[in-house]
């Protein structure tokens, strides 16, 4: 059993949660993922890790709660613990070598990037960090980033805060400003992620893209994160789930994420009415 130590809302569909895991919290990198069940008959999830503490023993975890799972495990407190906890699962994110690199994170996407930031910056390497959201009541771990870059930009859809516009339209700056980038990293929603990259491809510019928004089952097993890159077909889970974004068919991989919406609906209909038996 995998005990909650800490539990913080970052907004009204975001939580955070720090899990006792000591052997994962010890192995873990930038860019993998664990795969969690909140309780015995629970849905398999995978989610990728937010940070770690290897003196602590602790796993991050930042999650949205858009589906049946998401619930369950937010219905947990601080003391509770979850049935399963598994990993670290993936490939590390590559960051040796890098100089100078443009990290750009998107909506719950930030809790991906912000590992990758931290190790990057920790390795003194220059990173300049551009966070996305469709208002102020969505901003996460914006003092985390600042902690991290040597440059950030705070977009906002709505211009609620920070500066209004698209993360690929402060990119587009820093990139006319001279700034000359070894790698640009994006992690978001799918749409964010293929502009970002249509925008680099202009600019010549190599970008890493993670493609755990696919992901379902984690194994490699269900098929579910499969996806076409520069041709060939792989999986987001055990290829990935970073993979070189000039050659990921976006299209076709948003077109399998729709695929589990209604699935989703009603697995948060359910949820929700279970719970609701369970406070009464």
């Amino acid at each position: 059993m995998y005990k909650i130590v800490r539990k913080k809302v970052l907004n009204p569909t975001v939580t955070l949660m720090d899990i006792e895991a000591p052997l994962i919290a010890k192995k873990a990198e930038p860019g993998q993922f664990i795969i969690f069940r909140a309780k015995e008959d629970s849905e398999r999830v995978p989610l990728t890790i937010a940070d770690f503490d290897r003196d602590k023993g602790t796993v991050t975890i930042i999650f949205q709660i858009v589906g049946g799972a998401t619930m369950e495990l937010n219905s947990l407190n601080e003391g509770d613990c979850l049935h399963d906890f598994v990993g670290p699962l993936g490939k590390p994110s590559e960051t040796d070598g890098l100089k100078k690199v443009a990290v750009v994170g998107g909506g719950v996407g930030c809790a991906i990037a912000y590992p990758i930031a931290k190790k990057l910056h920790n390795l003194g390497c220059e990173v300049h960090s551009i966070v996305g959201f469709r208002n102020k009541d969505l901003v996460i771990l914006e003092d985390e980033f600042k902690n991290v870059s040597d440059k950030l930009c705070m977009m906002t859809d709505d211009g609620s805060y920070g500066t209004k516009g698209l993360v690929t339209n402060a990119l587009e700056e820093l990139i006319k400003e001279g700034n000359q980038y070894d790698e640009v990293i994006a992690i978001g929603p799918v749409i964010m992620m293929k502009f970002v990259c249509m925008l680099t491809k202009k600019y010549d510019i190599k970008t890493i893209v993670s493609m755990n928004p696919i992901m379902i089952d984690g194994t490699g097993m269900c098929g579910g994160c499969r996806l076409t890159v520069g041709g060939e077909t792989k999986f987001a889970c055990v290829d990935g789930p970073d993979f070189d974004g000039h050659l990921v068919d976006f299209d076709e991989a948003m077109h399998r994420g729709t695929m589990y919406r209604d699935f989703e609906a009603h697995a948060r209909e359910s949820s929700c009415n279970l719970l609701n038996k369970e406070v009464k």
